[in-house]
């Protein structure tokens, strides 16, 4: 007569798997971690751009030569183009400067294309001529230095170094980064909440249970681990489900913001090590999950026996 093998499992005394509130915190999660997922990208995609601004925008300025007036127009273009080498001889001859170079005819009309449409000759019209300017990285340039040296040689060129129209954009970032990160503690607010009361819910359903515990030794400790141990699991579950709908969501904003042309949103790129944060979000719900219903019922069996 063959023995049928025997399998030995830990016994739980809690019946805390068919609790009626472990679909309420599942879905609670859910949403907390789809929430947090879709303001955390946020977050992480305008902390990306403004490293890109940092990066592209600060290193460059821009040199304006203003049209002539000149009423020939052939004239008033040989003239604007003279004015352009003049102050093309300063910049090149300039050490902090790495490199400048005049935007070309095809480049200006993409330009004004938005404004001015298409089939647009820029040699018909008296439009300024733009030197884009690469300042070597960690060069400390002068800009009222720069400004003088530019008016000695052409009075026609003007200087903008981006810093004013690139603060109120870093203005306004910021304040996007507030108002995220705001969501995002609010977030972690509510969801500390509905754990704390489906774990003080479901202690008082199992009151006479963790009653009949205490009599027979059983500490506050196990008992708060039993519950830790199960909303971990269910905050883990509930996290994934969020996740999975995240995700999509994320793309689809995304390709949403790459179709706005002028590439400013077109910066706001998640890097791999943003993607992990995010896919371990549910990770972060079980642990906060865990922590917060083991301190939740220390707390209230303290109180209560």
């Amino acid at each position: 007569m063959s023995k049928q093998p025997v399998f030995i499992a830990r016994h739980e005394e809690l019946p805390l798997k068919n609790s009626s509130t472990s679909l309420f915190l599942q879905i609670m999660v859910a949403i907390a971690v789809f929430l947090f997922a879709v303001t955390l990208s946020g977050v992480l995609s305008i902390n990306a751009m403004l490293q890109n601004w940092n990066d592209s925008i600060l290193g460059s300025l821009t040199v304006q030569i203003m049209p002539s007036t000149n009423i020939n127009p052939e004239k008033a273009v040989a003239e604007t183009l003279a004015h352009q080498n003049k102050a093309l001889d300063v910049l090149r001859n300039m050490d902090s400067i790495d490199k400048a170079e005049p935007l070309t005819d095809k480049q200006l009309e993409k330009l004004i294309q938005p404004w001015l449409g298409d089939g647009i000759d820029i040699k018909d019209l008296p439009i300024p001529r733009i030197i884009d300017v690469k300042i070597k990285k960690g060069a400390d340039i002068d800009f009222m230095d720069l400004a003088y040296k530019l008016a000695q040689a052409t009075p026609m060129a003007s200087v903008d170094n981006h810093k004013l129209w690139l603060n109120k954009l870093i203005q306004f970032a910021d304040g996007i980064k507030i108002l995220a990160l705001s969501i995002l503690a609010l977030v972690i607010m509510i969801t500390s909440g509905a754990i704390f009361y489906t774990t003080q819910t479901s202690l008082g359903l199992h009151k006479y249970t963790i009653e009949i515990l205490h009599l027979m030794g059983a500490k506050d400790t196990y008992v708060a681990q039993q519950y830790a141990k199960r909303s971990a699991i269910l905050a883990f579950q509930g996290g994934l489900v969020g996740l999975f709908i995240a995700i999509p969501t994320i793309f689809g904003i995304a390709s949403l913001a790459h179709q706005i042309e002028g590439g400013i949103i077109g910066e706001a790129k998640l890097s791999a090590f943003d993607w992990l944060t995010i896919i371990g979000l549910p990770c972060f719900a079980a642990v906060i999950a865990m922590l917060t219903a083991y301190y939740t019922v220390k707390q209230t069996l303290q109180r209560l026996m």
